[in-house]
């Protein structure tokens, strides 16, 4: 059952307690598997990919079969409706659509005596996506992250996703890459999926960018690999945090708490409310909806172990606490929203009113679902095209200017020791 607790001390306790649930394990177990594995398949290429797939995922790879073939590109669209396929190709307009106001734009600045300064924005060379199988088949991951790569204009984007039986991809996901763009597939997963991304293998190219959200090992992959390739986060288990008033309908705060907890045994699924009332009500709601849930052994476990309801004394409360635990979601369920929203500092994405399902964004308003998780909203932002891309500045100093600066840019350099710093700009100038 979901549990209500009314004490704010014990709330922040509880808060804290979630929202370090990533980090309460000792990893270095999973850390030397992940080790081994980068290593192995720096040093072994394909043949380790090939090894991999068949000790992890039980399938016979071959080198050949290793990336998708035109023929199986081409049979995913007969085998998903035309309803899906609709449903995708809005969902790829949409999110394409706001990612393109996203776009930095190059800029340069005259100042006086001939000085230009400015920034460069050029994408990456090459983007690795992961979309993750396991639990199911995920188009929206694929649309998500290839699209941005794509508005960025990153010449080549490569996309790796685990096998199924028979080594098939789900076809959504194979049309959802295709209408995205991206026709550079390969068939594997897991920690050795992201070290062929970061080292290049004999058939995978090595990118400069990893995104995409996977398991504990495909995130300590990440995390090992970056400095020498870019990524976008270290996701952790998803989450939503729900500010809730008195007037809110408890029907749809079950089912959006539920929505996140269906996800993952550990993710986190948090309701803040200013009525005891609607607490009790959502409660039994949970309760109800969880009776004939497909994934309720799961979901009853994410509830029971990462649930919580808390009464506050207002919606300011709320919005402190909530700031505390930095949500990826944040649903504010209240009669004003936009005037609760004056409060919040950090989270990853924030639904505005009781019509605004975190689904909505998950699947079709624009707004990237790649979010931060487990308090990295105080620091990190969404997934977006400047995950992509990356600025050069640029300054050009005109004689004058570096003559009236020289004096200057010496004292300086000869401060720091290096006199050779100071030389470059006195033998101009002299």
């Amino acid at each position: 059952m979901l549990r209500i607790i009314t004490q704010q001390a014990e709330a922040r306790t509880e808060l804290k307690r979630i929202g370090d649930r990533t980090y309460d394990d000792d990893m270095r177990p999973q850390e030397e598997v992940v080790g081994e594995i980068i290593a192995t398949v720096k040093q072994k290429g394909d043949r380790a990919l090939l090894d991999y797939t068949e000790k992890f995922d039980r399938q016979v790879l071959t080198q050949e079969k290793l990336r998708v073939s035109g023929s199986e590109l081409d049979a995913a669209y007969q085998q998903i409706s035309q309803d899906l396929l609709h449903a995708i190709q809005l969902a790829c307009q949409k999110i394409e659509a706001f990612h393109r106001q996203r776009i930095p734009r190059s800029w340069v600045q005259f100042e006086e005596d001939e000085v230009v300064l400015g920034k460069r924005y050029t994408p990456v060379d090459r983007a690795g996506l992961y979309v993750p199988g396991g639990r199911g088949a995920y188009p929206s991951t694929v649309l998500m992250n290839a699209i941005p790569a794509k508005v960025a204009k990153v010449p080549r984007i490569v996309m790796v996703t685990p096998p199924g039986e028979n080594l098939r991809i789900n076809p959504a996901v194979l049309v959802a890459a295709q209408e995205a763009g991206v026709e550079e597939i390969y068939k594997v997963g897991g920690a050795q999926a992201i070290a062929a991304l970061a080292h290049g293998t004999e058939t995978i190219p090595r990118v400069d960018v990893i995104t995409g959200p996977g398991n504990i090992y495909v995130t300590l992959a990440k995390k090992m690999v970056y400095g020498r390739v870019g990524i976008d986060s270290l996701a952790g288990p998803s989450e939503v945090l729900v500010i809730a008033d008195g007037e809110a309908n408890p029907v749809y705060i079950a089912a959006d708490l539920l929505a996140q907890a269906e996800h993952d045994p550990m993710a986190a699924a948090i309701l803040l409310t200013t009525s005891n009332a609607l607490a009790q009500k959502v409660q039994q709601e949970v309760t109800k909806q969880l009776e004939n849930h497909p994934r309720r052994v799961l979901t009853e476990k994410a509830i029971a172990h990462y649930g919580l309801i808390v009464v506050v004394d207002s919606l300011e409360t709320a919005a402190e606490l909530s700031n505390l635990f930095a949500p990826e979601h944040l649903e504010l369920e209240v009669a004003d929203p936009w005037a609760t929203l004056e409060y919040i500092r950090h989270a990853g994405a924030i639904f505005l009113g009781s019509s605004t399902p975190e689904a909505v964004g998950d699947y079709l308003a624009g707004p990237n679902h790649t979010l931060p998780t487990s308090g990295a909203a105080r620091y990190a932002s969404a997934l977006g095209v400047e995950t992509f891309m990356k600025h050069s500045s640029i300054i050009q100093y005109s004689p004058t200017a570096l003559k009236k600066m020289s004096s200057t840019i010496q004292i300086l350099a000869q401060a720091e020791g290096l006199s050779s710093h100071a030389d470059s700009v006195k033998f101009r100038t002299e």
